[in-house]
Protein backbone atom coordinates (compact mmCIF):
# COMPACT_ATOMS: atom_id res chain seq x y z
CA UNK A 1 0.00 0.00 0.00
CA UNK A 2 1.39 3.40 -0.99
CA UNK A 3 1.92 6.11 1.63
CA UNK A 4 -0.89 8.26 0.25
CA UNK A 5 -3.34 5.35 0.44
CA UNK A 6 -2.25 4.47 3.98
CA UNK A 7 -2.65 8.03 5.17
CA UNK A 8 -6.07 8.38 3.61
CA UNK A 9 -7.20 5.18 5.34
CA UNK A 10 -5.74 6.35 8.66
CA UNK A 11 -7.54 9.68 8.32
CA UNK A 12 -10.84 7.95 7.55
CA UNK A 13 -10.50 5.70 10.62
CA UNK A 14 -9.80 8.64 12.91
CA UNK A 15 -12.73 10.62 11.47
CA UNK A 16 -15.05 7.65 11.94
CA UNK A 17 -13.95 6.75 15.48
CA UNK A 18 -12.72 9.98 17.01
CA UNK A 19 -9.62 8.29 18.45
CA UNK A 20 -7.64 5.25 17.24
CA UNK A 21 -4.55 3.60 18.72
CA UNK A 22 -1.36 3.13 16.74
CA UNK A 23 -1.68 -0.61 17.26
CA UNK A 24 -5.11 -0.64 15.67
CA UNK A 25 -4.02 1.58 12.79
CA UNK A 26 -1.02 -0.66 12.11
CA UNK A 27 -3.24 -3.72 12.13
CA UNK A 28 -5.77 -2.27 9.70
CA UNK A 29 -3.25 -0.85 7.20
CA UNK A 30 -1.05 -3.94 7.63
CA UNK A 31 2.21 -2.20 8.40
CA UNK A 32 4.45 -1.50 11.40
CA UNK A 33 3.71 0.98 14.19
CA UNK A 34 6.88 2.84 13.19
CA UNK A 35 5.48 3.46 9.70
CA UNK A 36 2.07 4.41 11.08
CA UNK A 37 3.66 6.85 13.51
CA UNK A 38 5.44 8.50 10.58
CA UNK A 39 2.15 8.76 8.68
CA UNK A 40 0.39 10.23 11.72
CA UNK A 41 3.12 12.87 12.07
CA UNK A 42 2.67 13.82 8.42
CA UNK A 43 -1.11 14.11 8.82
CA UNK A 44 -0.67 16.17 11.98
CA UNK A 45 1.67 18.54 10.13
CA UNK A 46 -1.16 19.12 7.65
CA UNK A 47 -3.57 19.86 10.52
CA UNK A 48 -5.77 16.86 9.71
CA UNK A 49 -5.43 15.08 13.06
CA UNK A 50 -3.65 15.33 16.43
CA UNK A 51 -1.26 12.84 17.95
CA UNK A 52 -2.01 11.50 21.42
CA UNK A 53 -0.35 8.94 23.70
CA UNK A 54 -0.12 5.85 21.51
CA UNK A 55 -2.67 7.00 18.98
CA UNK A 56 -4.34 9.72 16.92
CA UNK A 57 -7.46 11.83 17.52
CA UNK A 58 -9.53 14.41 15.72
CA UNK A 59 -7.91 17.86 15.79
CA UNK A 60 -9.00 20.39 18.39
CA UNK A 61 -7.69 19.12 21.73
CA UNK A 62 -10.85 17.41 22.98
CA UNK A 63 -11.92 14.14 21.42
CA UNK A 64 -15.52 13.51 20.49
CA UNK A 65 -17.32 10.42 21.64
CA UNK A 66 -17.49 7.41 19.33
CA UNK A 67 -20.58 5.25 19.09
CA UNK A 68 -20.72 1.70 20.43
CA UNK A 69 -20.12 -0.02 17.03
CA UNK A 70 -16.84 1.87 16.62
CA UNK A 71 -15.70 1.48 20.24
CA UNK A 72 -16.37 -2.26 20.29
CA UNK A 73 -13.68 -2.82 17.63
CA UNK A 74 -10.97 -0.69 19.24
CA UNK A 75 -8.21 -2.17 21.44
CA UNK A 76 -10.14 -5.42 21.87
CA UNK A 77 -7.18 -7.47 23.12
CA UNK A 78 -6.28 -4.77 25.64
CA UNK A 79 -9.86 -4.53 26.93
CA UNK A 80 -10.02 -8.30 27.36
CA UNK A 81 -6.81 -8.35 29.39
CA UNK A 82 -7.98 -5.41 31.53
CA UNK A 83 -11.31 -7.13 32.21
CA UNK A 84 -9.56 -10.37 33.20
CA UNK A 85 -7.41 -8.57 35.74
CA UNK A 86 -10.20 -6.36 37.09
CA UNK A 87 -12.49 -9.37 37.64
CA UNK A 88 -10.01 -10.71 40.19
CA UNK A 89 -10.76 -7.71 42.40
CA UNK A 90 -14.40 -8.79 42.86
CA UNK A 91 -15.20 -11.13 45.73
CA UNK A 92 -18.06 -13.55 46.30
CA UNK A 93 -21.12 -11.95 47.86
CA UNK A 94 -19.97 -8.39 47.09
CA UNK A 95 -22.20 -5.51 45.98
CA UNK A 96 -20.72 -3.30 43.25
CA UNK A 97 -21.72 -0.76 40.61
CA UNK A 98 -20.58 -1.08 37.00
CA UNK A 99 -20.82 1.84 34.60
CA UNK A 100 -21.40 1.87 30.86
CA UNK A 101 -18.70 1.13 28.31
CA UNK A 102 -17.19 -1.58 26.14
CA UNK A 103 -14.48 -2.38 28.71
CA UNK A 104 -17.00 -2.67 31.55
CA UNK A 105 -19.09 -4.91 29.31
CA UNK A 106 -16.08 -7.24 29.03
CA UNK A 107 -15.76 -7.14 32.82
CA UNK A 108 -19.43 -8.06 33.24
CA UNK A 109 -18.99 -11.19 31.15
CA UNK A 110 -16.41 -12.40 33.66
CA UNK A 111 -18.46 -11.40 36.70
CA UNK A 112 -21.15 -13.90 35.69
CA UNK A 113 -18.98 -16.54 37.38
CA UNK A 114 -18.87 -14.82 40.80
CA UNK A 115 -21.55 -16.33 43.09
CA UNK A 116 -23.65 -14.16 45.36
CA UNK A 117 -22.71 -10.97 43.52
CA UNK A 118 -25.03 -7.95 43.30
CA UNK A 119 -24.36 -5.62 40.37
CA UNK A 120 -25.99 -2.19 40.07
CA UNK A 121 -25.67 -0.73 36.58
CA UNK A 122 -27.08 1.82 34.17
CA UNK A 123 -25.79 -0.15 31.17
CA UNK A 124 -28.05 -2.41 29.14
CA UNK A 125 -24.94 -4.16 27.79
CA UNK A 126 -23.68 -4.95 31.29
CA UNK A 127 -27.13 -6.21 32.30
CA UNK A 128 -27.34 -8.35 29.16
CA UNK A 129 -23.94 -9.92 29.90
CA UNK A 130 -25.21 -10.92 33.35
CA UNK A 131 -28.79 -11.82 32.39
CA UNK A 132 -28.26 -15.58 32.53
CA UNK A 133 -25.94 -15.68 35.55
CA UNK A 134 -27.95 -17.73 38.03
CA UNK A 135 -26.21 -16.52 41.19
CA UNK A 136 -25.75 -12.86 40.27
CA UNK A 137 -28.43 -10.27 41.05
CA UNK A 138 -28.64 -7.37 38.62
CA UNK A 139 -30.19 -4.06 39.66
CA UNK A 140 -30.89 -1.56 36.88
CA UNK A 141 -31.15 2.16 37.42
CA UNK A 142 -34.01 4.14 36.00
CA UNK A 143 -33.48 6.82 33.41
CA UNK A 144 -33.69 7.61 29.72
CA UNK A 145 -32.01 5.32 27.21
CA UNK A 146 -29.03 6.83 25.39
CA UNK A 147 -28.83 4.79 22.21
CA UNK A 148 -25.21 5.51 21.27
CA UNK A 149 -23.86 3.51 24.23
CA UNK A 150 -26.99 1.66 25.45
CA UNK A 151 -26.89 3.41 28.82
CA UNK A 152 -29.61 4.89 31.03
CA UNK A 153 -28.98 8.55 31.82
CA UNK A 154 -30.77 11.59 33.17
CA UNK A 155 -32.42 12.50 36.46
CA UNK A 156 -34.19 9.15 36.72
CA UNK A 157 -30.88 7.28 36.71
CA UNK A 158 -29.28 9.66 39.20
CA UNK A 159 -32.23 9.61 41.60
CA UNK A 160 -32.33 5.82 41.65
CA UNK A 161 -28.75 5.82 42.97
CA UNK A 162 -29.47 8.09 45.94
CA UNK A 163 -28.96 6.36 49.28
CA UNK A 164 -27.09 3.46 47.65
CA UNK A 165 -23.81 2.22 49.16
CA UNK A 166 -21.61 -0.48 47.63
CA UNK A 167 -18.00 -1.55 48.02
CA UNK A 168 -16.66 -0.68 44.55
CA UNK A 169 -17.50 1.20 41.40
CA UNK A 170 -15.99 0.04 38.10
CA UNK A 171 -15.99 2.83 35.53
CA UNK A 172 -14.58 3.57 32.12
CA UNK A 173 -14.51 6.79 30.13
CA UNK A 174 -13.16 8.61 27.10
CA UNK A 175 -9.95 9.97 28.61
CA UNK A 176 -7.75 9.87 31.71
CA UNK A 177 -5.14 12.38 32.87
CA UNK A 178 -3.38 12.93 36.16
CA UNK A 179 -4.48 16.56 36.10
CA UNK A 180 -8.26 16.07 35.66
CA UNK A 181 -8.83 12.39 36.26
CA UNK A 182 -11.44 10.46 34.25
CA UNK A 183 -13.52 12.34 31.71
CA UNK A 184 -16.10 11.72 29.02
CA UNK A 185 -17.49 13.57 26.01
CA UNK A 186 -21.16 13.54 27.04
CA UNK A 187 -22.68 15.64 29.83
CA UNK A 188 -25.49 13.21 30.70
CA UNK A 189 -23.13 10.23 30.91
CA UNK A 190 -20.73 12.22 33.09
CA UNK A 191 -23.49 13.15 35.52
CA UNK A 192 -24.59 9.54 36.00
CA UNK A 193 -20.99 8.38 36.42
CA UNK A 194 -20.54 10.94 39.20
CA UNK A 195 -23.61 9.52 40.93
CA UNK A 196 -22.15 6.00 40.63
CA UNK A 197 -18.94 7.22 42.26
CA UNK A 198 -20.86 8.72 45.18
CA UNK A 199 -22.38 5.31 45.87
CA UNK A 200 -19.05 3.47 46.19
CA UNK A 201 -16.37 3.25 48.86
CA UNK A 202 -13.70 2.52 46.23
CA UNK A 203 -13.41 3.62 42.59
CA UNK A 204 -11.70 1.40 40.02
CA UNK A 205 -11.09 2.91 36.58
CA UNK A 206 -10.70 0.62 33.57
CA UNK A 207 -8.84 2.41 30.78
CA UNK A 208 -6.68 1.06 27.97
CA UNK A 209 -3.45 2.84 27.02
CA UNK A 210 -5.09 4.89 24.24
CA UNK A 211 -7.03 6.87 26.87
CA UNK A 212 -3.99 7.82 28.93
CA UNK A 213 -3.27 11.51 28.54
CA UNK A 214 -6.48 12.13 26.60
CA UNK A 215 -8.68 14.90 27.98
CA UNK A 216 -12.36 15.21 27.10
CA UNK A 217 -14.99 17.77 27.93
CA UNK A 218 -16.75 16.57 31.10
CA UNK A 219 -14.91 15.40 34.20
CA UNK A 220 -16.45 12.34 35.86
CA UNK A 221 -13.94 11.27 38.54
CA UNK A 222 -11.21 13.61 39.80
CA UNK A 223 -7.86 11.96 40.34
CA UNK A 224 -8.06 12.15 44.13
CA UNK A 225 -11.17 9.94 44.09
CA UNK A 226 -9.65 7.19 41.92
CA UNK A 227 -8.45 4.32 44.08
CA UNK A 228 -7.12 2.05 41.36
CA UNK A 229 -6.44 2.12 37.64
CA UNK A 230 -6.45 -1.12 35.64
CA UNK A 231 -4.79 -0.58 32.27
CA UNK A 232 -2.64 -2.36 29.70
CA UNK A 233 1.08 -2.03 29.05
CA UNK A 234 1.89 0.97 26.81
CA UNK A 235 4.35 0.40 23.99
CA UNK A 236 7.98 0.64 25.07
CA UNK A 237 8.54 3.81 23.05
CA UNK A 238 5.48 5.57 24.50
CA UNK A 239 7.28 7.72 27.06
CA UNK A 240 4.36 10.07 27.45
CA UNK A 241 2.03 7.26 28.60
CA UNK A 242 4.66 6.11 31.11
CA UNK A 243 4.95 9.68 32.36
CA UNK A 244 1.16 9.87 32.79
CA UNK A 245 1.15 6.62 34.77
CA UNK A 246 3.93 7.98 36.98
CA UNK A 247 1.96 11.17 37.59
CA UNK A 248 -1.16 9.19 38.52
CA UNK A 249 0.85 7.04 40.92
CA UNK A 250 2.40 10.13 42.48
CA UNK A 251 -1.12 11.28 43.30
CA UNK A 252 -1.88 8.03 45.12
CA UNK A 253 -3.57 5.95 42.42
CA UNK A 254 -2.80 2.22 42.58
CA UNK A 255 -1.94 1.01 39.09
CA UNK A 256 -2.38 -2.55 37.86
CA UNK A 257 -1.09 -3.36 34.37
CA UNK A 258 -2.56 -6.27 32.43
CA UNK A 259 -0.96 -8.10 29.53
CA UNK A 260 -2.34 -7.36 26.08
CA UNK A 261 -2.49 -11.00 25.09
CA UNK A 262 -5.81 -11.70 26.76
CA UNK A 263 -4.24 -13.17 29.91
CA UNK A 264 -5.34 -10.95 32.73
CA UNK A 265 -3.32 -10.89 35.89
CA UNK A 266 0.08 -10.62 34.29
CA UNK A 267 2.17 -7.85 35.74
CA UNK A 268 0.99 -5.06 38.00
CA UNK A 269 2.19 -1.72 39.24
CA UNK A 270 1.02 -0.15 42.43
CA UNK A 271 1.93 2.75 44.63
CA UNK A 272 0.40 1.52 47.88
CA UNK A 273 -2.68 -0.29 49.10
CA UNK A 274 -5.69 1.57 50.42
CA UNK A 275 -8.02 -0.02 53.03
CA UNK A 276 -11.68 -0.44 52.12
CA UNK A 277 -13.74 1.49 53.06
CA UNK A 278 -11.87 4.67 53.84
CA UNK A 279 -11.11 8.18 52.62
CA UNK A 280 -8.81 8.91 49.74
CA UNK A 281 -5.27 10.01 50.37
CA UNK A 282 -2.69 12.35 48.97
CA UNK A 283 1.07 12.24 49.01
CA UNK A 284 4.17 11.87 46.86
CA UNK A 285 5.54 8.53 45.81
CA UNK A 286 7.20 6.69 42.99
CA UNK A 287 5.75 4.17 40.61
CA UNK A 288 7.32 0.78 41.31
CA UNK A 289 6.88 -2.50 39.52
CA UNK A 290 5.09 -5.16 41.55
CA UNK A 291 4.76 -8.31 39.53
CA UNK A 292 3.33 -10.04 42.58
CA UNK A 293 0.20 -7.86 42.45
CA UNK A 294 -1.26 -9.37 39.30
CA UNK A 295 -0.11 -12.86 40.25
CA UNK A 296 -1.64 -12.61 43.73
CA UNK A 297 -4.95 -11.35 42.34
CA UNK A 298 -5.04 -14.19 39.82
CA UNK A 299 -4.34 -16.69 42.61
CA UNK A 300 -7.14 -15.20 44.70
CA UNK A 301 -9.53 -15.49 41.77
CA UNK A 302 -8.58 -19.13 41.24
CA UNK A 303 -9.05 -19.88 44.94
CA UNK A 304 -12.50 -18.27 44.96
CA UNK A 305 -13.50 -20.35 41.96
CA UNK A 306 -12.25 -23.51 43.69
CA UNK A 307 -14.17 -22.76 46.87
CA UNK A 308 -17.33 -21.98 44.90
CA UNK A 309 -16.99 -25.28 43.05
CA UNK A 310 -16.66 -27.20 46.31
CA UNK A 311 -19.77 -25.52 47.67
CA UNK A 312 -21.76 -26.46 44.61
CA UNK A 313 -20.79 -30.10 45.19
Amino acid sequence: MFAAERRQLILEMVRANGAVSLRELARVVQTSEVTVRRDVRALEAEGLLDRRHGGAVLPGGFTRESGFPQKSHLATAEKTAIADLAANLVEEGEAIVVGAGTTTQELARRLARVPGLTVVTNSLLVAQALAHANRVEVVMTGGTLRGSNYALVGSGAEQSLQGLRVSRAFLSGSGLTAERGLSTSNMLSASVDRALVQAAAEVVVLADHTKLGTDTMFQTVPTDLITRLVTDEPAGHDDRAATELQALADQGVQIAVAGAGGEGGSAGRQRRDVPLPGPRRQGPGGLRTAVALGAAESAQGAERARVADLRRR
